[in-house]
């Protein structure tokens, strides 16, 4: 129907129709698939939540005299050095050291990355591998955004093409990365927010692949790679839905330009830091399919609900819930009824879609087409322990 060149070209002459996401679905229902494909040109969509497979990439700058890091924290947090002699990356998920009494900061990585962000000062401590060319053995300075030279995200899974819902059918508390899950089958808790996600609106990723445009933590960010743990041959509903984790992206973007509102540190107890991140994906609409796809409900999109407390990789299911379901507060499992609650924040996510559409409508944001496609045949691969007697020939 059109292109991504064409969609540009309206939004230079400021003439492109954009719709968030939700605005979308009433307007779909209200005027068909086939009338809001000739009207809208782009649907924006958003997502803030937790996204522990994030990172951040750090270039320090040569001291002098200069020092090759071979151990380095900032603010008591770890971060890796492998790369060069002040080349760093650190993980959102990364904890604190223990201090001298032997106990953790509820801190990590995540909430490094957002100080930095927010142009907060952070505490560097550094040794160094003595050589020729790098003599100087160790570094103690403050940091800051714009006293390092690159300072990027590189977060290699990111946006999850739906989740899934944790319970506890065993006695005792459980403290997972999806929060704290109440014994007996005492709480739900989902991680996706359904209808408005990104990618349950564009299930089989035809407007999406490497070198998309999108927003990342309030800046402008790009689709690098498919995201570790990408699955799209997942199984799916006939509406293309995935009914389970499913696709992945690896996501990079220039954090120096980001904003604090957007890139949060947090911290599970009892499992560690992360990051809450929102993300802002626009979807181009090339023709009616594009649309159609838009239209999804929570009703007609499901989550499957599985048990923690057993400890094993795969773990029992409750079988599917929807996440019309889910939104409601409460799921009945095994005949009760059970609390549901999001980790995911529906508001957050509106607002993203919205600045989003702003941001286009105001010809600040253009669209990008793929340089590729997202691999659709990627299958997981499990983990077992090997040893010589195992030996593959």
């Amino acid at each position: 129907m059109q292109t991504i060149a064409d969609i540009n070209d309206k939004i230079s002459h400021g003439k492109a129709t954009v719709w968030t996401i939700t605005e979308a679905k009433v307007r779909i229902a209200e005027m068909g698939v086939a009338q809001a494909a000739k009207t809208v040109d782009v649907i924006t969509t958003g997502t803030f939540e937790p996204m522990e497979g994030s990172g951040a990439m750090i270039n320090l700058g040569h001291t002098d005299p200069p020092i090759k890091i071979v151990e380095c924290h900032l603010n008591n947090v770890l971060a890796y050095s492998g790369f060069g002699a002040v080349d760093l990356y650190l993980g959102a998920g990364q904890m604190a050291t223990p201090g001298r009494e032997g106990e953790a900061e509820e801190r990590g990585g995540g909430h490094v990355i957002a100080d930095l962000i927010a142009d907060k000062p952070v505490a560097l401590m550094a040794t160094g591998q003595m050589t020729d060319c790098y003599p100087r053995a160790n570094l103690e300075t403050t940091i800051t955004r714009d006293r390092i030279n690159q300072f990027y995200l590189f977060n290699p899974r990111n946006l999850y093409q739906n989740f899934i819902v944790g319970v506890n059918g065993g006695d005792r508390p459980l403290f997972t990365y999806l929060g704290p899950l109440q014994p007996r089958l005492a709480n739900a808790i989902y991680a996706n927010t359904g209808a408005l996600s990104p990618f349950l609106n564009d299930p089989e990723l035809q407007t999406v692949g490497i070198g998309t445009r999108i927003l990342l933590g309030g800046g402008e960010g790009y689709i690098a790679w498919e995201g570790t743990q990408h699955f799209p041959l997942q199984r799916r509903l006939p509406n293309h839905a995935p009914v389970g984790p499913a696709a992945t992206v690896a996501l990079i973007g220039d954090a120096k330009k980001m904003d604090a509102h957007w890139v949060r540190g947090c911290y599970f107890k009892g499992y560690g830091p992360s990051l809450m991140l929102g993300v802002g994906v626009p979807i181009p609409v090339l023709n009616e399919s594009v649309v159609a796809s838009c239209a999804v409900s929570d009703a007609d999109l499901v989550a499957p609900v599985i048990d923690f407390s057993i400890p094993r990789r795969v773990r029992p299911t409750f079988g599917l819930v929807s996440y019309a379901q889910l939104k409601s507060g409460s799921i009945v499992l095994d005949g009760k009824p059970v609390r549901s609650a999001p980790l995911s924040s529906v508001y957050l996510a509106q607002q993203i879609a919205l600045d989003l559409k702003q941001r286009i409508e105001a010809d600040d944001f253009l669209l990008s087409a793929p340089v590729a496609p997202l691999p659709t045949d990627t299958r997981l691969m499990p983990q077992d322990s090997w040893g010589p007697q195992f030996e593959l020939r």
